[in-house]
């Protein structure tokens, strides 16, 4: 037997279970589902009205049960999926007012959940949400795969190829197995979803062949080695490694945040693409972005990253092309510096790969050094 305020006796199947001391119950899905109340998410508030007249005291007006803030957003479920949360937790009436402290975190627990795309692999939120802490939940966005696989917007630093005499001549087309053009259809059609490539009329254009990976599975290359031999090589200094670390001296706390896409983040110079043609028995292509195996590619991408974090770059920021490491000397000033690094990321669209970050560790592997309070001593690899 179940008596509640303002509202008649009734018998309904509930559980016992221990609750936290300000929950004077649970209300599950099915008694939700069966009384069908107005649920207003923008208040947090939960309203049995004059539309419940079958279940409601029509002499006594019925009070506004709010929810608090954690569980109005479990109600609020994981959208990319159908699965229903059991309960949502009902407050005592006395403790109703937690909600005018607590509205902020509604909104932040829900909005947590809008920065995701509804074709995120449930399996790469779950990544994400146990790699990056929760004070960088707002910036959840940045390392969205999905977003990642999107075209990337237009910098400043676009690459740009200077050709120092005529066009390349046009390369050979070389035979493919049955394997190999399963494959490579298959990175056409993946890669013009993409707008990263599209059909070409170009009249220069590179091979393409393939190697095998070390671990089974074909690899995809461009050979661009005539278009190379005419390209004129951009001088724009990619920093020595052992001079990136120097900055390091009295760090304790570090974070590793790695790149998704590295290269292909950057867009082609309009008017420039032509020349990154390549040719194959079903047609020519040609990139929209910087493609991996050109020269000067390297230098193109450590101008755009170093013109991000130019202010921050050698104080709390180090970065090789598409490895960043925030290094700090206290715990407080680190969660300010990680959070700048992911702000820049998010407002010049280039996002990290999850699986492959730390935060707030006292040590990391970075370009082959181990990086601790202690210093820089080589990675055990590499000396054996």
């Amino acid at each position: 037997m179940v008596e509640l305020p303002s509202f008649p006796s009734f018998e309904w199947e509930f559980l016992v279970i221990d609750t936290p001391k300000e929950e004077d119950l649970i209300l599950g899905f099915d008694f939700l589902n069966h009384f069908n109340p107005s649920i207003d998410w923008r208040q947090g508030l939960i309203t049995f009205n004059a539309d419940h007249k079958d279940y409601c005291d029509p002499s006594r007006s019925f009070s506004n049960y709010f929810s608090s803030a954690k569980s109005c957003a479990a109600l609020v479920g994981d959208y990319r999926t159908t699965s229903i949360p059991s309960s949502v937790h009902i407050p005592s009436l006395n403790s109703h007012q937690s909600l005018l402290s607590s509205r902020d975190e509604v909104f932040k627990e829900i909005h947590d959940e809008e920065l995701w795309d509804e074709e995120e692999e449930p399996e790469e939120v779950e990544t994400v949400m146990t790699v990056v802490p929760s004070i960088y939940h707002q910036y959840l966005d940045v390392f969205s795969k999905v977003k990642a696989e999107g075209p990337p917007p237009h910098h400043s630093s676009e690459h740009h190829i200077e050709l120092e005499g005529s066009l390349p001549p046009v390369g050979v087309i070389y035979s493919l197995s049955n394997q190999e053009s399963d494959t490579f259809r298959a990175y056409v059609s993946k890669n013009v979803a993409r707008s990263f490539i599209w059909p070409s009329s170009s009249s220069t254009g590179a091979p393409v062949l393939f190697v095998q990976k070390k671990g089974g599975g074909l690899h995809l290359c461009f050979d661009y080695r005539k278009l190379t031999a005419v390209t004129r090589k951009n001088k724009y200094p990619v920093p020595p490694m052992n001079q990136l670390l120097n900055v390091l001296n009295g760090s304790s706390i570090f974070s590793n945040i790695d790149l998704c896409g590295a290269y292909n983040v950057l867009r082609r110079k309009e008017g420039n693409e032509h020349l990154t043609a390549f040719r194959t028995k079903y047609g020519s292509y040609e990139y929209l972005v910087m493609p991996f195996g050109l020269t000067n590619a390297p230098d193109s991408f450590q101008n755009l990253v170093n013109d991000i974090f130019q202010d921050p770059l050698d104080v709390y920021v180090v970065v090789y092309l598409d490895e960043i490491m925030v290094f700090s000397k206290y715990e407080e000033e680190h969660a300010t510096h990680v959070s700048t690094v992911l702000y820049r990321l998010r407002a010049n669209d280039l996002f990290a790969k999850a699986s492959n970050c730390l935060f707030h560790v006292s040590g990391v592997e970075f370009l082959g050094y181990v990086v601790s309070s202690e210093g820089l001593k080589m990675e055990q690899a590499k000396v054996q």
